[in-house]
């Protein structure tokens, strides 16, 4: 049953990124930049999180050493936006914290350490949960770590994948098992007809998110975690696109043929 499961994200994984193509997250020009916008965007819009971002850009504090040495009381007026202002300042002070004491201010010294222990770690501060931690992990520190979240989640049970008592760490594990075998890069053929990373990562299709590429999502990473990158952001997309939460488009969606229904 389990390679089964697997076999179908697999098919997704091709199947979407044929449609899509690269899908340029994570949105940012540093990688602080990336852990700002994880624990900003906890229950809010991304559109929201971004004039959180332009307020602190503008303000010169999207830096370490801005959220250090920023009042609270300025900081929770800069992130206003991004709703939960005051437990979110909080929490970004509590992150750089933690960065300056146990790896210096360091983000390099920090995403050094294994995924394992760093993700333990993670998830220790306040306000981190599982998606928080695996969006810094993956998106700013380029571990290989899958980004579960309500899009996935949904997408999962109605293709009766997964069932509504499965637990994150289940579902991350699925998927990072699915696309970690070397079939699951990209899906675009080279004249041998085997499947061409290289290739895919320069085709040009029509994207699914709005968001242009930019120096985080441009950065140089190993073909695992640019795997992972890009699915997660193509089930965004679906999410986003098609399957809604009330009234889901599933005729128009690339994964209608892979619905049970369908079968």
């Amino acid at each position: 049953m389990t390679e089964t499961k697997q076999a179908a994200i697999h098919a997704y994984y091709n199947a979407l990124f044929s449609h899509w193509g690269r899908q340029h997250w994570w949105p940012a020009q540093s990688r602080f930049e990336v852990i700002v916008g994880a624990y900003l965007t906890q229950n809010t819009s991304w559109t929201n999180v971004e004039k959180a971002l332009g307020n602190l850009r503008k303000a010169r504090r999207l830096t370490i050493r801005g959220i250090r040495h920023t009042p609270q009381p300025e900081l929770e007026r800069l992130i206003r936006s991004a709703g939960y202002f005051r437990q979110k300042a909080q929490h970004l002070k509590t992150f750089v914290r933690f960065l300056d004491e146990r790896y210096g201010g360091s983000l390099a010294r920090m995403f050094a350490r294994p995924t394992t222990e760093l993700r333990d770690k993670l998830l220790a501060l306040n306000g981190v949960g599982p998606e928080t931690a695996d969006s810094i992990l993956l998106y700013a520190g380029n571990h290989p770590v899958f980004v579960v979240d309500a899009y996935t989640r949904r997408i999962l049970e109605r293709h009766q994948i997964v069932s509504s008592a499965a637990g994150y760490d289940e579902i991350r594990r699925l998927f990072e098992q699915a696309l970690a075998s070397a079939e699951a890069t990209p899906a675009i053929e080279s004249k041998s007809g085997a499947l061409d990373f290289g290739a895919a990562m320069t085709a040009r299709r029509p994207q699914a998110s709005c968001h242009r590429p930019s120096r985080v999502s441009s950065a140089e990473r190993t073909a695992l975690v640019q795997v992972f990158n890009e699915m997660h952001g193509l089930i965004v997309g679906v999410g986003k696109t098609y399957c809604l939460k009330s009234q889901p488009h599933c005729e128009q969606c690339p994964l209608q043929k892979f619905l049970p229904q369908a079968k």
